[in-house]
């Protein structure tokens, strides 16, 4: 599906922000034995860092994609919208999807100082995340202190910095991307301006803010204050119990899923009706 190119730059950039706000992603190899490739299709779950427009993905050295790689690099990487378990829970029994993206291209090996320097990136990207917990205010390093180490980018990534040997560095090289809105409509999106965007710097610590608000009900009500006063919305806030969590649902204008802002507080799912 295509637009005009205000709404094709804006897909660029959603698609974009989900790869730079998550740090893992299913990754697709051509199955291949003895007699070379099969065209079925190999599916695992890898973590991979951001470039550019380049996710550069490290594999086990044990996983069968540094096989199929070796007889064909085609391959496909899926990123989805990263979201708490409670939501992600919520929006599958409403038969909804997160927003993702969808990447085509080649799987290469970085071999030598290519590897070295990509380990190098990876380094210099875990310390940048830390420095930036550690300088920010008050308030936001409260926040990320109380949320569990799972949802940020940085503990994430030093899993694999820590046995940086075990595994096998590739860099995807797309050939095409795709946009999956939540209702699972496709929209292709030029390379040009894929290339081009920018991503929001607070995306890697989205998830970690939004588990953090959820840790606390005071901080639930400051975001539905900072919604109705900063945002201009009449938020009827409905409270719906999650396991542990609390999600809150904003009634406002239109009937559809929106971000409340870049920093993608998803936890606070927004439905919005007339």
């Amino acid at each position: 599906m295509r637009g005009g190119r205000s709404s094709l730059v804006t897909l660029a950039k959603k698609c974009k922000d989900i790869l730079a706000s998550n740090w893992q992603g299913n990754l697709n190899t051509i199955k291949a034995d003895a007699k070379g490739s099969k065209e079925e299709i190999y599916t695992s779950k890898v973590k991979y860092l951001l470039r550019k427009e380049n996710p550069y993905i490290w594999v086990p050295e044990k996983d069968l994609h540094n096989v199929n790689t070796i007889i064909d690099e085609r391959g496909s990487f899926a990123v989805t919208s990263p979201l708490p378990s409670p939501l992600a829970n919520l929006l599958r029994s409403l038969k909804k999807l997160p927003t993702r993206v969808a990447l085509t291209g080649d799987v290469v090996l970085l071999k030598d100082n290519k590897a070295k320097l990509a380990a190098e990136c990876l380094r210099d990207t875990i310390l940048s995340d830390q420095r930036a917990v550690e300088e920010s205010s008050n308030s936001v390093s409260g926040i990320l202190s109380s949320c569990l180490h799972s949802t940020l980018r940085s503990k994430n990534l030093l899993e694999l910095l820590e046995d940086i040997e075990q595994y096998t560095v590739y860099k995807f090289n797309p050939r095409s991307c795709t946009y999956i809105s939540w209702d699972g409509g496709n929209h292709e999106v030029d390379l040009e301006h894929f290339e081009a965007s920018k991503s929001d710097p607070l995306l890697p610590f989205s998830m970690g803010l939004i588990d953090g608000i959820n840790q606390n009900e005071t901080r639930r009500r400051a975001l539905i204050l900072f919604c109705i006063t900063f945002l201009n919305e009449n938020a009827k806030v409905r409270h719906q119990s999650i396991g542990h969590s609390v999600q809150l649902q904003f009634h406002l204008r239109h009937r559809s899923f929106v971000n409340i802002n870049k920093v993608q507080c998803l936890s606070f799912f927004w439905e919005k009706s007339v």
